[in-house]
């Protein structure tokens, strides 16, 4: 066979399987990609609502540009209430990014060791949760510990647990997915075990550390463990596709304005949260930048370091196929493009 004749026809492969992956991809993705990319954010952010999504908030925090908070579509739709670039949101696994700031300065203080085990700082847990005696809370940070996920239990999102014993129930006697350390595999379960085991350091609610060893400091007012102890009103509505009723008052842990997520997010890229070793330590085992789910809100929060800028988008709109997460994906990248756009006029 030619060379010629060869390139013929892996070209030909590659638009067969370019024209088969479009079939699978939802043209809605698609359209959102491709659309010509507007003059400004707040364009993006219209277009992005007429994709579906019934409110987003943004906020951007650049260095030598005053911040940017912007939003579009409903702060709730059945009030016809425009949506509020301050408003709170529920921010789902970014607080992972609070609770392992916790650890490292609980660790830097001696309080806690990354070495120690489930079965040092559990001891009830051993022969319940397999590997107890190998799962260090390093590897339980780094999503490593091979413990199964809870939130993956069968029609969790239907009738989320309300309580650690309810969440562990769910995992307690499971095998293990994998051998400690030897695979990565992202696990609600590894942080449910690391707040339990601050409570228990601590001899109270770890929420009340991270208000007064990370919040505080940074004078994040609008930083909130839970929904009984904000206002519902302040609290931005969640729709998931296919369920006919608002989200907002279920509960799913810590809420916080855009502002409040993108200051604390510079502050822990920048360095000045930390202690000199405690910016070693976090270094070490978590990183910088997260997104979370849950029904009817998802949320990003990045630095990007050629523009040192931060940016916070929360979307409240979800679906079963997650569809809208990637959609969200392709939004966010759009934003950040525009940005460079800007910076380079």
């Amino acid at each position: 066979m030619t060379k010629k004749r060869t390139t013929l026809i892996i070209r030909i492969t590659l638009l067969v399987g370019t024209i088969v992956s479009l079939f699978f991809v939802p043209w809605l993705l698609v359209k959102a990609w491709i659309l010509p990319l507007p003059d400004t954010l707040q364009e993006q952010l219209d277009e992005a609502i007429t994709h579906g999504f019934d409110g987003i908030i943004v906020c951007i925090d650049q260095a030598g540009n005053p911040p940017q908070y912007l939003a579009s579509g409903w702060h709730n739709r059945e009030s016809r209430i425009p949506a509020n670039p301050k408003a709170l949101f529920k921010i789902a696994s970014i607080s992972k990014l609070y609770d392992a700031v916790a650890v490292t300065k609980l660790v830097s203080d001696g309080r806690l060791s990354l070495d120690k085990t489930i079965a040092d700082y559990l001891p009830n847990l051993v022969g319940r949760i397999e590997n107890s005696d190998k799962i260090t809370l390093r590897l339980m940070i780094q999503h490593r510990s091979g413990i199964p996920n809870f939130t993956d239990a069968p029609n969790f999102w239907s009738a989320p647990t309300q309580s650690y014993e309810e969440s562990l129930a769910l995992i307690l006697d499971k095998p293990a997915n994998f051998e400690p350390g030897e695979d990565y595999e992202y696990c609600n379960t590894n942080y449910l075990l690391i707040n339990k085991i601050m409570d228990d350091v601590l001899g109270y609610e770890n929420f009340q550390f991270i208000q007064e060893e990370i919040l505080k400091p940074l004078n994040l007012d609008n930083t909130f463990r839970s929904l009984h102890d904000v206002n519902i009103d302040d609290v931005m509505s969640g729709y998931h596709v296919g369920h006919p009723y608002d989200l907002k008052e279920d509960e799913h842990g810590m809420l916080a304005t855009a502002e409040d997520v993108g200051t604390f997010l510079r502050a822990l890229n920048d360095g000045s949260l930390f202690e000199p070793e405690e910016q070693e330590i976090y270094a070490s085992i978590y990183e910088y930048e997260h997104a979370g789910w849950v029904p009817g809100y998802q949320s990003f929060a990045k630095y990007h370091k050629d523009l040192d800028a931060v940016v916070i988008e929360f979307y409240s709109t979800t679906d079963p196929k997650l569809y809208n997460w990637n959609l969200s994906e392709i939004i966010n990248s759009r934003i950040v493009k525009i940005l460079r756009k800007q910076k380079n006029l």
